[in-house]
């Protein structure tokens, strides 16, 4: 198993080296040169499995010689280990053909540990072979960093630094990155937005003699094994609900798009998804770009789903790839003009290959509140406001004859101010994490200035 980068000119690479590299070096993102398929019978042996066997079944293709089956498989059962529910991501039925796929289990509660947690172990099985160290820089709006610190936390050979916008995380996703007192993990809070923060990473990416000097490693979901990982979930829940004999359809929350291009792997490699929809919360970029073809950048505006203020979705440059039949010049020539001109149009063959394969909605401010609210009454759950976007935009979307799966990407008690704002309760947090307001924070806020953030940066690593 090769990968290519979505921009046409960076060296092709096995797994292990595409996913210590992280972004290519020609600013690209890395994907397989070709998708593995799965028959309608392996998809159906996939049912009632336990989901470490389902990962293993469906990751192990895309590994190459990289990792052997057993050494996979102790691998998969070491990052699942902590997870706080027997199924790992349960699915539960909210409305009729309507169910929530609960992903905020893990050791951070939300749905990035499904990856997080199996890239940290990947990433020291790898380095321990090679005998080398790496420095990981990550950017977050919120749930990446938790969940990247946690898995890094007190590894040998790997210094963490995780960039968060200044102010525009909630207090427990704060928390949960400055409280870890482990010496190789740095929590940074920019100056500036979730935008600011990615954009840093990659520059840092960009500049070649730093990204050397340090050894410079990612674990955004600009890494593809985050992808990967994350494509798992789809295959346990469809299966779940009848699939392959029937299609699902899936609404994700979306910000930088990982999640739901997992959903396209899915769906390439045999799943069969009737519909992957896109939920945007007032951040509403993708959402504009389906119904018009123009990709605009508009100002972050910060909102009560956090983890979506964003409006440089990264991933989406590896749907663009797909959709503009792998023409890594075109693609590079759209992310030059989102770059230096603010956005970029959609040529009218690929905007209808986009639109074939995604629908798409937004919800408000007060509709995610409001849907917060109508679900809590209706069935007593409490989501949190990502999901509640997830729930408003499925429920506008769905094929009643299809079951909607809606991605619950984080527990509600990470984002207990919008919560108590809607139903006037306050979520708690589970008991492992009960002393989280008592920990001492350790950060170093930085500003929004490349040469000070590398400086930052090297000034910490670990001799």
């Amino acid at each position: 198993m090769q990968y290519v980068s979505t921009r046409g000119s960076a060296p092709v690479l096995g797994f292990e080296d595409t996913m210590l590299t992280g972004l290519a070096r020609d600013g690209g993102l890395y994907v397989p040169e070709s998708v593995p398929q799965l028959s309608h019978g392996e998809i159906a042996a996939l049912a009632g499995l336990p989901y470490e066997e389902v990962a293993f079944r469906i990751m192990r293709p895309f590994l190459g010689d990289s990792f052997g089956s057993d050494q996979f498989r102790a691998i998969l059962a070491r990052a699942y280990d902590g997870f706080g529910h027997a199924a790992l991501a349960p699915v539960k039925q909210i409305g009729a053909n309507q169910f929530l796929l609960e992903l905020f289990h893990g050791p951070t509660l939300a749905f990035k540990d499904f990856a997080m947690q199996l890239i940290g172990q990947l990433f020291e099985e790898a380095l321990k072979r090679r005998g080398d160290r790496v420095t990981i820089v990550g950017a977050t709006s919120g749930d990446t960093g938790s969940a990247a610190i946690e898995a890094f936390r007190g590894l040998d050979a790997v210094d963490v630094f995780i960039f968060f916008p200044l102010g525009r995380v909630s207090e427990v996703q704060r928390r949960q990155m400055t409280t870890p007192v482990e010496a190789n993990v740095h929590a940074m809070a920019l100056e500036g937005d979730f935008d600011d923060c990615q954009a840093a990473v990659k520059d840092m990416f960009n500049h070649f003699e730093f990204r050397d000097r340090v050894r410079l490693a990612g674990v955004n979901s600009i890494n593809w094994a985050r992808v990967l990982a994350q494509v798992v979930y789809y295959f346990t829940s469809a299966t779940a609900l009848g699939a392959p004999h029937r299609p699902v359809s899936f609404c994700v929350p979306t910000g930088n798009f990982g999640d739901i291009f997992a959903g396209h792997v899915a769906r390439k490699m045999g799943l069969p998804i009737d519909r992957l929809v896109i939920a945007t919360n007032q951040n509403d970029i993708l959402h504009r770009t389906l119904a018009s073809g123009a990709h605009t950048k508009e100002t972050v505006r910060p909102s009560i789903s956090p983890s979506m203020d964003i409006q440089v979705s990264s991933n989406f440059e590896r749907l663009l790839f797909d959709v503009y039949d792998r023409d890594g010049a075109a693609v590079a020539r759209q992310m030059a003009d989102l770059k230096d001109q603010g956005g970029f149009t959609i040529s009218q063959g690929a905007l209808e290959r986009l639109r074939e394969g995604f629908a798409s909605g937004r919800a408000s401010e007060d509709e995610t509140s409001a849907t917060i609210r109508e679900i809590f009454e209706t069935t007593g759950e409490i989501l949190c406001p990502h999901t509640a976007v997830g729930v408003k935009v499925a429920g506008e979307t769905a094929d009643p004859k299809v079951p909607m799966i809606t991605l619950a990407t984080a527990h509600p008690a990470k984002f207990p101010d919008a919560v108590e704002a809607a139903i006037g309760i306050r979520p708690a947090l589970p008991k492992r994490m009960a002393d989280l307001y008592d920990r001492p924070e350790r950060l170093r806020e930085v500003p929004n200035a490349l040469p000070q953030i590398e400086a930052a940066i090297e000034g910490s690593i670990r001799a």
